[in-house]
């Protein structure tokens, strides 16, 4: 577009504003419908492409499990690997047209980005993801569905010259339409950005996103073929006693998820260590899969038909057990390898068949009283993904939105929230980096805010006991660029502070005094009885000029009290004591140390 068209641009549109009084959000609401828009034909035309691949690649299939069941077992091995390998050619082509200063990443965009999404390297980057998951790699496509959506918005706001916090709000709602095109949850996938991406439910943000995501859902529904993912079966009755099985199931999934992240993070180190070129692991991560599904078929792809086989018909125990170990290594090695893509889906996988492993068990041992594994399977997939993601209310707000069942709820909420406590305190972590870095900046900022003075103490070296004299105070003055020095008994107990204006003074009376000593006979009598006694100069110690006029810091004060402190004294440092009954010298706090400390709590943004 050239400038003047959009100087033009500009100026028509800043007319329009002004005679029909339009606001910014009003704007911004109009321009949300326009990015749903956009996120659901990006969501299809990838769809529809993945889908024309394989079919002109492979001959007509309903799916990756059916057509890796068709291909002979040597095909199978191949597959997956030259897809790895023409995969990575790609990433290493994207990241040589990598930009230094964008990020491909739509989060990455949204959060600490101006919400340019370069357009080179998002396509070549989600090409790479077109070929690692048309060739069988264990990895959900709704990754590069999302970052299409974001592109497209992104595309859309640098078109209209978008303020960059506009921007970044507009590329948030091209993801919830991405999400929502995906899974056919418009509440869930506006949430899943407001939650995890933004890390806020603010409906300054939140409205246009669901707005964006309405219109996706909308247009998704108008496409001819289309079908949600997932075909969710009826929910049965919960009765009260139950819950709690399902409870306890979210302490198992709240565990299984943290072992998942370590093996997705174990993957990538293991992968990382080998000396190949990236097109390479990859091929290598393709290989892998490809062995398993030898035996295994249903590990190819991201795993649709064989979750909902197991909501509707689940079979024996240890069927499923093979299928989760099988999926479990698959996904491992394809995202480990470095495969673009999206782990949520296969996350579904593993919690919909840890459920339902855990509904076989509770059957097993109460046959009359707990309900068909389908249901454990639907809340185990929520559950789970509720701890992978550390994003509660947007799992359960998509299981609900899949199930359209107010039963579920019970159970569901239960599991969900004891499945990421259980995560959250063993340190299970997140499927999405960005949700580590907000929490690890919120636990920074809740230290910080109750850093307690007893934390930054250093020595103090201006201490003096009572009985010290000028000439030592003195020198310790000397030594020690300071206003105070401060006086402690024989126990550390803290008395007070020697001012240095105080001993300036007594000192420059001795001095006097001394002079006056010297002095002829007859003017001696007149100085001597101008001044204190000669005794009372010469024996005057740390006592005798004992001020009170800093007091000392406790030592459980926190952050904000002693700034507020410091505000009221202009001096560089202030004595720490144990606490106001127990004034024992612990030391001093610099202001240094405390503006320092306040720099970094600064620096810690809600959105980091």
């Amino acid at each position: 577009m050239s400038p003047r068209f959009a100087s033009r641009l500009l100026t028509a549109r800043n007319a329009l504003l002004r005679v029909f009084r339009i606001s910014d959000w009003q704007i911004t609401l109009l321009w949300s419908v326009v990015a749903g828009l956009l996120g659901a034909v990006a969501t299809e035309g990838f769809r529809l492409l993945l889908e024309s691949l394989d079919t002109l690649v492979f001959g007509a299939h309903t799916g990756m499990v059916d057509l890796a069941r068709k291909l002979p077992w040597f095909l199978r091995l191949a597959v997956p690997a030259l897809g790895g390998l023409a995969a990575g050619g790609l990433l290493v082509l994207a990241r040589r047209r990598a930009e230094q200063k964008a990020t491909s990443d739509y989060m990455e965009a949204i959060v600490v980005g101006d919400g340019r999404i370069p357009v080179a390297q998002a396509l070549i980057r989600s090409g790479s993801s077109l070929l690692s998951i048309a060739s069988g790699g264990s990895i959900g496509r709704e990754g590069s569905m999302v970052q299409l959506s974001a592109l497209a918005a992104s595309l859309l706001g640098r078109f209209l010259h978008f303020p960059v916090e506009r921007l970044r709000l507009l590329v948030a709602c091209g993801a919830a339409a991405g999400i929502t095109s995906a899974y056919n949850a418009p509440i869930a996938g506006a949430f899943f950005v407001a939650e995890i991406v933004l890390g806020t439910i603010a409906m300054e943000s939140v409205g246009p996103i669901m707005v964006a995501s309405v219109v996706a859902n909308i247009a998704m529904r108008a496409f001819p073929g289309y079908r949600p993912p997932y075909e969710m079966p009826v929910f049965a009755d919960i009765y009260g006693p139950e819950v709690l099985l399902f409870a306890l199931m979210g302490v198992l999934l709240g565990a299984a998820a943290a072992l998942f992240l370590r093996g997705l993070a174990g993957g990538k180190r293991l992968f990382a260590r080998l000396p190949w070129a990236l097109p390479l692991r990859m091929a290598l991560g393709g290989l892998v899969v490809g062995l398993i599904s030898v035996a295994v078929p249903e590990v190819w792809g991201n795993g649709y038909s064989v979750v909902n086989g197991v909501l509707h018909d689940p079979g024996p125990w240890w069927i499923l057990l093979l299928l989760l170990v099988a999926k479990l290594v698959a996904t491992f090695a394809t995202a480990g390898s470095g495969a673009v893509g999206g782990v949520f889906t296969p996350a579904l996988f593993v919690g919909c068949l840890v459920g339902s492993l855990f509904g076989h068990g509770v059957q097993a041992l109460w046959p009359a009283a707990t309900s068909a594994p389908s249901a454990y399977a639907m809340v185990g997939m929520g559950a789970f993904l509720a701890a992978a993601t550390q994003a509660p209310l947007m799992a359960v707000l998509m299981i609900f939105e899949m199930t359209l069942s107010y039963e579920v709820m019970l159970p569901l909420m239960a599991a969900s929230v004891v499945a990421y406590f259980v995560a959250r305190s063993i340190q299970g972590g997140s499927m999405y980096q960005i949700t580590v870095q907000r929490r690890q900046a919120q636990d920074a900022r809740i230290r910080l805010r109750g850093l307690q003075m007893r934390e930054l103490v250093q020595p103090a070296l201006t201490v003096v006991r009572p009985d010290a004299d000028l000439v030592a105070m003195s020198r310790l003055f000397l030594q020690h660029p300071v206003k105070y020095l401060y006086v402690a008994d024989a126990g550390e107990r803290f008395l007070g502070v020697v001012p240095l204006k105080a001993l300036s003074t007594a000192v420059e009376e001795e001095k006097r005094r001394q002079a006056a000593a010297q002095a002829p006979s007859n003017t001696a009598a007149g100085a001597t009885a101008a001044m204190p006694a000669p005794r009372e100069l010469a024996h005057q110690c740390a006592a005798d000029l004992l001020s009170r006029e800093i007091e000392p810091l406790p030592a459980e004060m926190e952050l904000g009290q002693a700034l507020q402190y410091f505000l009221e004294h202009r001096g560089e440092r202030l004595p720490v004591v144990e606490s106001a009954a127990n004034p024992v010298l612990l030391g001093v706090v610099a202001k240094s140390a405390l503006l320092a400390t306040y720099v970094r709590l600064s620096e810690q943004s809600p959105a980091a």
